[in-house]
């Protein structure tokens, strides 16, 4: 009889014929190609679901909640308000223009409506952050903790955000390929994606500060500031600052952006609100709330411990003090951490450590759970 091998060593060597064509790929295409994978689960699942249950969750991407005024801005500019059963007055002008300008211009040149284009950019803006997600954290940790990084911020659990005609994806991505430019030095780039980032979403705040402290820290180290980190520095803010300025002289105040914020309870009220809201809970979801806080809070620990880059570790408490520190509607507070990538940094330098083959399951449930959520929460009635 001519020799066999055992079975025993059969699943060994296929394992690791997987992790060495693992390894042949770029870094790159398995971070973006992973990332893709996350979402293209998160469509199946709410495909599946939406089948189940007689919904249309192709509407439920494109046409709810925020998703609607975009449309509306991008298809006859601002100037709209809501007025709610309670007298409360939601005008259009909480929200910032790049993401509308960008559906009003791809329905023109493409056959596309506004819903349609703003499902375009968010999709394409997506595969853009997860490739700027994994460059940060290549150049943070190197290429194995880069392509986890960009997988892992597909399976946070409210990444089924990221498929929808949201702003998330647009901004993430201007704010990693921004950092990134910080980090090889690329100031005056750094600047204008920031720029872009602060017509995106308020949030840019944490992207402008990021930049200031990394300049004024260099400046101290060093005793001198380069012209063009200066100018970069000078140029992350105008976007922000412009819409701002723009806001004020629509409406004939100073104040008037802030104005707007406040009637949409948006208020910075120092996180007032957030503990009126754990009080007013049953203590075993109180006490469960207060535990995802301390995890968040030891999240933070571990970034800080990480020693992270300084412009990605101001960034990432930015977006997370940002996040909590306003009065608004509690159940957007974890879409509003999503752009806060770095906070996945642990996580995916602890992965990174593992085996392909163990690696490989534990991303896969983590996708199939958030998918589920994802469903679960686009199906239901209230905004994410």
């Amino acid at each position: 009889m001519s020799p066999q091998s055992p079975p025993a060593l059969t699943r060994p060597s296929r394992a690791a014929g997987l992790t060495s064509r693992f390894r042949t790929l770029d870094p790159a295409v398995l971070a973006v190609g992973g990332y893709a994978l996350t979402r293209l689960v998160g469509l199946v699942v709410l495909a599946i679901a939406s089948a189940a249950t007689g919904e249309d969750g192709l509407h439920r991407l494109k046409g709810r909640w925020d998703s609607v005024w975009y449309v509306r801005i991008a298809e006859n500019g601002y100037g709209y308000q809501s007025t709610l059963p309670n007298g409360d007055v939601h005008p259009d002008l909480a929200f910032f223009p790049l993401f509308p300008a960008l559906e009003r211009g791809l329905s023109a040149v493409l056959p596309l409506d506004a819903a349609g284009a703003g499902l375009l950019v968010s999709w394409t803006a997506g595969l853009a952050a997860a490739w700027g997600i994994h460059r940060c954290g290549e150049h943070a940790f190197g290429p194995r903790t880069g392509v986890l990084l960009a997988v892992l911020w597909g399976v946070y659990p409210t990444a089924f955000v990221q498929s929808m005609a949201y702003t998330e994806t647009l901004f993430t991505a201007l704010a990693a390929w921004s950092l990134l430019a910080v980090l090889r030095g690329r100031w005056i780039l750094a600047g204008v994606l920031c720029a872009a980032a602060g017509l995106t979403r308020p949030t840019a705040v944490a992207l402008i500060a990021a930049l200031g402290v990394t300049a004024l820290t260099a400046l101290v180290r060093d005793r001198r500031l380069p012209a063009r980190t200066l100018l970069g520095v000078l140029i992350a803010p105008l976007g922000w600052l412009g819409y701002i300025a723009y806001v004020g002289v629509r409406q004939n105040s100073a104040t008037a952006y802030f104005e707007v914020q406040a009637a949409w309870g948006n208020s910075i009220d120092g996180g007032v609100a957030l503990a009126r809201f754990i009080a007013g809970l049953p203590w075993p979801a109180a006490l469960g709330l207060c535990a995802a806080l301390a995890l968040l809070g030891r999240l933070v620990v571990l970034c800080v411990r990480q020693r992270q880059p300084l412009p990605l570790l101001v960034y990432t408490v930015g977006v997370v003090g940002v996040s909590l520190v306003g009065a608004a509607y509690f159940g957007s507070r974890p879409r509003l951490m999503m752009p806060a990538f770095g906070l996945l940094l642990p996580p995916a330098a602890a992965l990174a450590r593992l085996r392909v083959r163990t690696a490989v399951p534990v991303l896969a449930g983590l996708a199939l759970a958030s998918a589920g959520y994802g469903a679960f929460t686009l199906l239901g009635p209230g905004p994410p």
